[in-house]
């Protein structure tokens, strides 16, 4: 019989270390998109190609743990995205970078500045603007969060990704990266100011009156 499609990981993941390979399947069609998002800005751009490596074995770890998985008050989804927070810092460790888990790091140093004046002005309002600017602004400004995430702590991006990424309540986030409730909230609010730091410094403002 066809398992429902709402049947909880945490069931799918006790059917599987039972010997259920379909609860796997399951659970591997539900959570791959996320997971492999995560580690994708986790890595950024200058790990990407070791991406599908961390995905692949982040799942390996999964089936090598299926029979000691217990959940001890975290959802499957956290556990999964546990396991590749450790992935990915071993790569980067292993890739010479240092790897910082400091929930304070960065914050003593120079402000950030951008590389350059703002890139675009905000788009004309709408009926106003030319067919299309509205979306090349838009696509513009995602490519530019995604590069200014990339200038993130470690600590500090996975934090943002796990809560507003992937939707984690901050509770889950704490437990996803293995820190108390209140490091989990430190880092998000670093990441949360740096990012409109950043993002602020790229996006024009509009002045007083709808004038730019």
């Amino acid at each position: 019989m066809a398992r429902p499609d709402d049947t909880p990981d945490d069931a799918l993941m006790s059917a599987y270390a039972r010997g259920d390979a379909s609860a796997f399947e399951q659970l591997y069609a539900r959570h791959q998109s996320g997971l492999y998002r995560f580690i994708r800005r986790l890595l950024g751009t200058a790990l990407a190609a070791q991406t599908d490596e961390v995905f692949q074995d982040t799942w390996l770890k999964v089936v090598h743990q299926r029979e000691r998985w217990a959940p001890q008050g975290a959802s499957f989804r956290t556990w999964l995205f546990t396991l590749a927070h450790h992935r990915v810092i071993d790569l980067l460790r292993k890739s010479g970078r240092e790897v910082s888990v400091d929930a304070f790091e960065d914050e003593g140093g120079e402000p950030w500045q951008p590389e350059a004046e703002a890139w675009q002005h905000w788009p004309a309002p709408a009926g106003a603007a030319p067919k299309g600017e509205d979306l090349a602004f838009w696509r513009r400004a995602g490519e530019k969060l995604l590069f200014c995430l990339e200038q993130l702590p470690l600590a500090q991006r996975s934090a943002f990704l796990l809560h507003h990424d992937d939707g984690l309540a901050l509770d889950e986030v704490a437990r996803a990266l293995e820190v108390g409730f209140e490091t989990a909230k430190t880092r998000l609010r670093y990441a949360m100011s740096k990012l409109r730091t950043c993002m602020g410094a790229y996006l024009e403002p509009l002045l007083p009156g709808g004038a730019r």
